[in-house]
């Protein structure tokens, strides 16, 4: 499989940047573990940019929120603080509903589906994001969301009281609908939020839950495929106009190569990680139907409540999608 540093050398033949009058280093925050596949294609994307500027413009990544945490990363790039960052853009719906366009329930449950509603939702999503001083580069979908629970859950019923991590708008709504308790957690603080008894359940796809080592505290994971959400890298827009055009050429490129190698990736790294929850001692199965059946028409419910605030743009994507599928 390529990856982009095998395509660094291809995109500085291509592109002649002009040298300017002093090197540039940008940091770039990241939510997630540095072994996490999204943080591996972050770090590939820098050193393409790197590489393909001739050092001109140095991308250094800083995974597990250790430069600033998931929550604030957006914001640090907004007003400059960073000017290139990561993040999870449905954390982000309570700003503006189209942040959660891919992450309403059941409206797509696989890779192919969803990239075919981010062929409609993505240039909605990317003005979005230059309303909010944000120029957008690329996005990579995670794998389907599965559920995580420390004891068997068959039903709706047997998730009441449970302390449940969210992590966004569309989070926090599916735990008030089953009856759990929905606890604001960070990626890089997973581990510990288990550990300590904070949460004992949390939808996630199956990486979050190998990368964090979650066998460790919790037993069951239940394939559903509920959504795939998708982290987006973005620069701040000011910093992105300050550059010259040879540079933002070799940025595209690299953008271009980040997004087919982060899919191709999600992809692969789906069944393996199942596997290695597997391994690690959980019981990974398909939900019971009478859960599934009760987690769809919860998800209409979600949706119909998405829609409302969505308005005309939100229903133009969904009935776009809808109708080409």
């Amino acid at each position: 499989m390529k990856t982009l540093m095998n395509l660094t050398a291809g995109v500085a033949l291509a592109t002649t940047v002009a040298a300017p009058v002093m090197a540039e280093t940008w940091d770039m925050p990241m939510a997630y573990a540095a072994s996490n596949f999204h943080s591996e294609v972050g770090a590939n994307f820098a050193k393409c940019v790197t590489d393909g500027t001739g050092g001109n413009l140095e991308i250094v990544t800083h995974p597990s929120g250790s430069l600033f945490p998931g929550n604030e990363i957006k914001r640090a790039v907004q007003t400059g603080q960073a000017n290139i960052g990561e993040r999870l853009l449905s954390a982000h719906e309570n700003e503006n509903p189209l942040y959660g366009v891919d992450s309403i329930p059941f409206l797509v449950s696989s890779f192919d589906e969803h990239e075919k509603l981010w062929e409609i939702a993505g240039p909605a999503v990317a003005e979005v994001l230059a309303e909010d001083n944000l120029h957008y580069l690329y996005s990579v979908p995670w794998p389907p969301q599965g559920l995580y629970f420390r004891n068997p859950v068959n039903s709706v019923a047997d998730m009441n009281g449970v302390k449940f991590r969210s992590y966004s708008t569309a989070t926090a709504r599916l735990a008030e609908l089953t009856g759990m308790i929905p606890v604001q957690i960070e990626a890089a603080e997973i581990s510990q939020a288990f550990a300590t008894g904070v949460a004992d359940s949390m939808i996630s796809s199956g990486a979050t839950g190998y990368d964090r080592k979650v066998w460790e505290h919790l037993n069951h994971f239940y394939i559903v495929d509920a959504w795939l959400p998708r982290n987006a890298v973005f620069v701040n827009m000011d910093a992105w106009n300050d550059l010259d055009d040879a540079s933002k050429a070799v940025m595209n490129d690299c953008a271009a190569a980040a997004k087919a190698e982060g899919l191709q990736r999600s992809k692969d790294y789906t069944d393996f990680t199942l596997n290695g929850l597997r391994e690690g001692g959980m019981t990974v199965e398909a939900a019971s139907d009478t859960l599934v059946g009760e987690l769809q028409a919860i998800g209409a419910t979600m949706t119909a409540e998405w829609l409302a605030v969505a308005g005309d743009s939100g229903k133009a994507i969904v009935d776009a999608y809808k109708a080409g599928n």
